[in-house]
């Protein structure tokens, strides 16, 4: 994710962390070369374009716009729904570190939140596609089995028994274990909700029939403007173009949040404050340094 002062008129027109132009520009200096081959066409044989109307692409670019910002929007809704689920999982987490506070047995309160800890790494290495246990093998006792097919969930029902087993054993109140365990049935409702973000993109037929139509409509443009507009035609085609790949490309990098582009989240900081907290919480003061933005970006 990128974190920057508030950029000023300069930063605005020269900043490129961040910004979608880097994955763009190949496209849109074709359509301008494009653009510029039409003008030049049409200034040896006007005759070619004397009747190409510019009122279809008019409506057609309406369309598009009106179409693509339906598609952002979406996009941008699962951008911040992980957003919102991550902040249930801290939410969930700092809970459980408040509240076992009760527990009198210092190693088991330890270890239990040490495995909490473990699975924030887990499910982020799983939202990451990057092995789970790996990530979070240096935090769990005991480790799951390397062949289960979703270690993070395997932490979650580990916290549960070691919750219950305390229960059982007086260490916490019967209602001190209801809401540990709801607790846990909120991690397990934002892992739900993280996964269904990876697992289930935009439909493909939607997204194509965009790509499709942004990429007809910043070619077939300059043929519209060739003729009104004669060599400022490339111009304001390099800006339509640079308009609409832009929101294109945009809806691509926010549809998962979960990926490796500047723009998503930062869900490795998120881990690492979890992680700082319940350090803290087990009177630790050697605390792993917070992470900062390197060139802007926060992972």
């Amino acid at each position: 994710m990128i974190v920057r002062p508030k950029p000023n008129l300069i930063n605005i027109l020269t900043s490129l962390k961040g910004s979608i132009f880097k994955k763009i520009v190949v496209r849109c200096l074709m359509v301008t070369l494009l653009a510029a081959a039409i003008v030049l066409v049409e200034t040896l044989q006007p005759n070619y374009f004397a009747k190409v109307n510019a009122t279809p692409f008019t409506l057609l670019g309406l369309s598009l716009s009106i179409f693509m910002s339906f598609r952002n929007n979406a996009c941008y809704d699962r951008w911040y729904e992980a957003r919102k689920a991550w902040g249930d999982i801290m939410v969930a987490i700092r809970s459980m570190v408040r509240e076992t506070q009760i527990i009198k047995d210092t190693p088991q309160r330890q270890t239990l939140l040490r495995n909490l800890c473990g699975y924030t790494h887990a499910l982020n290495a799983r939202l990451h596609v990057k092995n789970e246990l790996q990530a979070a093998g240096s935090w769990l006792e005991p480790r799951p089995d390397e062949q289960a097919p979703d270690i993070s969930g395997r932490i979650l029902d580990h916290v549960g028994q070691q919750c219950s087993a305390l229960a059982e054993s007086g260490a916490i109140s019967e209602w001190r274990y209801t809401s540990l365990a709801n607790h846990l049935t909120s991690l397990t409702h934002a892992q739900a909700v993280c996964e269904r973000i990876k697992h289930t993109p935009l439909p493909f037929a939607y997204t194509l029939l965009l790509h499709r139509t942004t990429y007809l409509f910043c070619i077939l443009l300059p043929f519209a403007m060739a003729e009104s507009l004669g060599w400022l035609t490339p111009l304001f085609t390099a800006i339509v173009s640079y308009t609409f790949f832009g929101l294109d490309a945009i809806g691509d990098e926010l549809e998962d949040p979960f990926g490796r582009d500047e723009n998503d989240l930062p869900t490795q900081s998120m881990v690492r404050n979890i992680e700082r907290e319940v350090l803290t919480a087990l009177g630790e003061t050697d605390l792993p340094p917070v992470l900062e933005p390197v060139d802007y970006v926060l992972s």
